[in-house]
């Protein structure tokens, strides 16, 4: 697999941690269907298991990294990891009912009862990790409010516990149903822009 450069400005597990934040679902997620304010917004509905490749970029307005992820998702497992530029592994997030393990490239090894808890130990600031896996899918959950959609009926910007998920460019495919190739989620100097290059589904 070719890998993205990762480019750091802080010490690595912060950064790494960085990138894992803007991509890791560490809870269960089952199918729910989206919350519609739009009046012309489509049903989806987020898949309960899938797998995806590509690249993303997080920055908090002063300091930015970039690499690439992939990250496989069921109903009570995750796993995320983080690809150095000559392809080795940077970090590998893990986690099920039973608790997250974060494997750094250097060798460390943070644990937790849960992502809620590992991620901010590590970053400082709080964030919504259970609600990532509806975001990337366009389904958001429960609670969310879609504020725009494209012409297709898809979600274009939705609100979700005081974070802004633009849709910028969904892959080609049934219009209704096609998954997001471009995203950006932000919420005041914080800002990640994942980019989505293979996308494997399954209910």
């Amino acid at each position: 697999m070719t890998a993205c450069s990762l480019a750091q400005a802080q010490p690595a597990k912060h950064w790494l941690a960085a990138l894992l934040c803007s991509v890791l679902l560490l809870a269960g997620c089952g199918t729910l269907t989206t919350q519609q304010h739009a009046t012309n917004a489509v049903d989806r509905q987020a898949s309960q298991r899938f797998d995806l490749e590509g690249r993303m970029s997080a920055s908090d307005g002063d300091r930015g990294a970039n690499g690439q992820i992939e990250w496989r998702h069921d109903a009570v497992r995750d796993e995320v990891t983080l690809y150095t530029p000559l392809g080795q592994i940077a970090a590998r997030l893990e986690s099920s009912l039973h608790g997250a393990e974060l494997l750094t490239g250097d060798g460390k090894v943070f644990h937790a009862d849960s992502a809620d808890a590992l991620l901010p130990e590590l970053l400082g600031i709080s964030l919504p990790v259970a609600r990532l896996a509806y975001w990337v899918q366009a389904a958001p959950p429960s609670g969310a409010e879609i504020r725009d959609v494209d012409a297709d009926g898809r979600p274009a910007l939705v609100i979700d516990q005081g974070w802004r998920i633009e849709y910028l460019e969904y892959h080609p495919g049934a219009a209704a149903s096609a998954l997001p190739r471009r995203l950006d989620v932000s919420r005041g100097d914080a800002r990640i822009r994942l980019i989505i290059d293979q996308w494997t589904t399954q209910q």
